[in-house]
C-alpha cells in the first residue's frame, strides 16, 4: 500500500462515525455538517473539478458560516512525492439547495432539458476568493444559511501538465458558524480522486456532441481514439455526423488537435444532415502499421434511425441501405485516404444492416487482421418483436487488408461488440445484448467466424444495462516471467448508464473476481468505453463520463491487480 502524505492537522482529524453539531444559546439552533466525495475522476482540461461536498444542515434561520478549513493531499508513491503539484488553484463554491454533482448534466452529454446558464451560475457561487494549493487552506466568507441542507463544495483547477494517474484528495477540517465550530463527518474516508484528461467536450471545436469512442495503439506507441462528431445535435444517425481522431504521442498526456477523419460532405447534392457518418470502428495492422478505420454512411432518409427497418433496407443502393465505408492510413494516422465503399463486399443481399462495431480490432499472432461487426437481419415478420434479429460477427483480412471476409451471423440476439484472441488461439467475443436480457453475450469461435458457441458465461455473468462494452488481453512482466490476463469494462448496473468499471479475469474470461472491481466513475454518462494497452505497465481507456463527453485516464496495470488499493 503507497504511503499517504500526512498534511492536515492531527488534533482536528476526524474520526468520529457522527455529525458533529454546534447549539447558539441565543439562537437555540442547532447545526451539523456531512462531507463526501462521489469516485469520479479529477479532469485537465475542466475548469471546476469537485473535490469535496459539505452538506451543513441547520435547523431555523438566522446562522451565518464564516469560514472552512481544508486540507489537501494525496497518495505518495516513488513517482509522485508532491500530489499538490498537479493543481492550478482550489475555489470554495455554495451551490444553496443544489448537489454540486448537478454540474454533470452540463457535461456528460446527455440530453440536459433547462437553462443551462442559470444552473451553472446557482452552482459556482463564490465563498472567498481562489487560492493556490497548499497543505492546508482556508476560505473566509459570509453566507447566511437557509434551514434544511446547505450545500457548499470544493473545486480544484489542475495544471496542464498533471500527471495522469496521480490522485487527489480533500478533508475537511473545520467549519467555523455564528452558532460555533463544527467538525464534520466523514461519510466517504478512503476515496481519493484519479486525474484524468477532458478528451472531448461541449461545444469544443463547434460540435454539439461527441459519442462513440474507440481506442487503439499503433506499433510505434501513438494512442488514436476516433469518435462520432455530432454536430448540431446529440441523437444518431440520420444526422450532421463526422469521424473524428484524436492523436497522442506520449501516452496520453498531450492530444494533438482533432482531425476530421472521414465526413461525406454534401455527398449528391444532400445537405449535410443527409450525409451522416457513424459508428467508428479501427484496427491496426501489426505488421505493416497501417491502420483501417471504418464507418457506416447513411444517404437521405432524414430522421430515419440506421437501426430501424425503415432506415437500412436490405440490398446495396446507396439511398436504400446504410453504406460499410473505410479509410486507411499509412502514415501513423497522421493522414487517411479517401472512403472506400465495401457494402457490396461485405453485405449479403437480404441483411438490412452490416457495420463495424464501435470498437477495437486486433492481428491475431498468425498475422490475420480482426475487425468486430455487428447488423441486423430479417426475423418473423409473424412476429411484431421478432421483424428484426441482430447479429455480432468479424470481418477479417489474410492479406494486410486488401480485401476482407464476413463470418458467419449465427451470433444472434447481440450487437456491438469487441474480441480477444485466446491461449488455444480460438477467438472470444463479448457483445451488447437485446435490451431485455442484462448480461452479456459471450460467444466463441474456433474457425474464424465460421461457427459460433455460447461461452461458459454467455448471458450470465457481466451484467450490463444494454450498453457497449470492451475487453482486452493484456500482457506483463510478473517477478521475471511473462502473464497475460483478461480486461472488461462497462457500466456495471443493469438499470443506468452509471459505474464505469473494470474487471480483471485470470482464467481466459471464465471468472471476474470481484475484489479486482475498479470503479472509475460512479456517475451518469452515456457509457460507451473503449481500452487499450499503452506499454508494458499502463492501460488507457476513453469512456464517454460523468465530468466530459469522452474522458481519457491512464491505469497502471500493478493498480489494477492489487485489490487493496481501491
Amino acid at each position: 500500500m503507497p504511503r499517504i502524505l500526512a498534511l492536515s492537522i492531527i488534533s482536528l482529524a476526524v474520526t468520529t462515525s457522527t455529525t458533529t453539531y454546534a447549539a447558539n444559546a441565543e439562537t437555540s439552533a442547532h447545526v451539523g455538517a456531512n462531507t463526501s466525495q462521489r469516485v469520479h475522476p479529477l479532469l485537465v482540461g475542466n475548469e471546476h473539478n469537485v473535490l469535496i461536498t459539505v452538506a451543513i444542515e441547520v435547523d431555523r434561520p438566522g446562522v451565518r458560516v464564516k469560514s472552512f478549513t481544508f486540507s489537501l493531499d494525496g497518495p505518495l508513491t516513488p513517482e509522485n512525492d508532491n500530489p499538490l503539484r498537479d493543481i492550478d488553484s482550489v475555489e470554495m463554491f455554495f451551490s444553496d439547495h443544489h448537489r454540486p454533482h448537478e454540474l454533470d448534466q452540463l457535461r456528460n452529454g446527455k440530453t440536459f432539458v433547462g437553462d443551462r446558464r442559470s444552473l451553472m451560475t446557482e452552482l459556482t457561487v463564490a465563498f472567498g476568493g481562489a487560492c493556490q494549493p497548499q497543505a492546508r487552506v482556508q476560505f473566509h466568507g459570509d453566507r447566511l444559511l437557509a434551514p434544511g441542507t446547505n450545500y457548499f463544495w470544493l473545486s480544484c483547477k489542475l495544471r496542464e501538465d498533471a500527471e495522469l494517474g496521480h490522485k487527489l484528495d480533500a478533508t475537511c477540517l473545520g467549519i467555523d458558524t455564528t452558532a460555533g465550530p463544527i467538525t464534520p463527518h466523514d461519510a466517504s474516508p478512503g476515496v481519493h480522486k484519479r486525474i484524468g484528461y477532458a478528451l472531448r467536450k461541449r461545444y469544443d471545436d463547434g460540435v454539439h456532441t461527441c459519442r462513440i469512442p474507440a481506442l487503439t495503439v499503433t506499433p510505434k506507441g501513438t494512442l488514436l481514439c476516433v469518435y462520432d462528431l455530432r454536430r448540431t445535435k446529440r441523437r444518431d444517425l440520420q444526422e450532421d455526423i463526422d469521424i473524428g481522431l484524436s492523436r497522442s504521442t506520449d501516452g496520453g498526456r498531450g492530444w494533438e488537435p482533432m482531425r476530421v477523419i472521414m465526413d461525406m460532405g454534401q455527398y449528391e447534392g444532400l445537405p449535410e444532415n443527409r450525409n451522416g457518418c457513424s459508428d467508428p470502428g479501427i484496427v491496426v495492422d501489426s505488421a505493416t502499421g497501417d491502420i483501417f478505420c471504418a464507418a457506416v454512411w447513411m444517404w437521405g432518409k432524414s430522421g430515419k434511425h440506421q437501426w430501424a427497418s425503415d432506415g437500412s433496407a436490405p440490398g446495396f443502393e446507396i439511398g436504400e441501405s446504410a453504406q460499410f465505408l473505410m479509410i486507411r492510413s499509412q502514415d501513423d494516422g497522421v493522414s487517411w485516404s479517401e472512403p472506400e465503399n465495401l457494402t457490396r463486399a461485405l453485405k449479403q443481399r437480404e441483411w438490412l444492416l452490416v457495420a463495424p462495431s464501435p470498437q477495437a480490432g486486433l492481428t491475431l499472432r498468425d498475422g490475420t487482421l480482426v475487425l468486430p461487426i455487428e447488423g441486423l437481419a430479417g426475423g418473423d415478420p409473424a412476429d411484431p418483436d421478432q421483424l428484426t434479429i441482430g447479429f455480432s460477427s468479424l470481418m477479417t483480412s489474410r492479406d494486410h487488408g486488401e480485401s476482407w471476409t464476413v463470418g458467419s451471423v449465427d451470433a444472434i440476439g447481440n450487437g456491438e461488440c469487441q474480441v480477444v484472441e485466446l491461449r488455444d488461439g480460438s477467438i472470444l467475443l463479448n457483445s451488447r445484448s437485446a435490451k431485455s436480457i442484462k448480461h452479456r453475450s459471450v460467444w466463441v469461435t474456433k474457425d474464424l467466424a465460421q461457427t459460433w458457441q455460447p461461452h461458459a458465461t454467455h448471458r450470465k455473468a457481466l451484467i450490463e444495462p444494454s450498453c457497449n462494452g470492451s475487453m482486452i488481453r493484456v500482457e506483463y512482466v510478473n517477478d521475471g516471467e511473462p502473464v497475460d490476463i483478461l480486461v472488461f469494462t462497462n457500466c456495471h448496473s443493469q438499470t443506468v448508464r452509471s459505474h464505469q468499471t473494470l474487471q480483471v479475469s485470470f482464467d481466459e474470461g471464465l471468472t471476474w473476481p470481484e475484489q479486482y472491481h475498479f470503479l472509475l466513475d460512479e456517475g451518469l454518462g452515456n457509457g460507451y468505453p473503449s481500452i487499450a494497452q499503452i506499454d508494458d505497465r499502463h492501460l488507457g481507456i476513453v469512456y464517454e463520463g460523468s465530468q466530459a463527453h469522452l474522458v481519457f485516464e491512464k491505469i497502471a496495470i500493478a493498480e489494477l491487480l492489487r485489490p487493496s488499493s481501491r
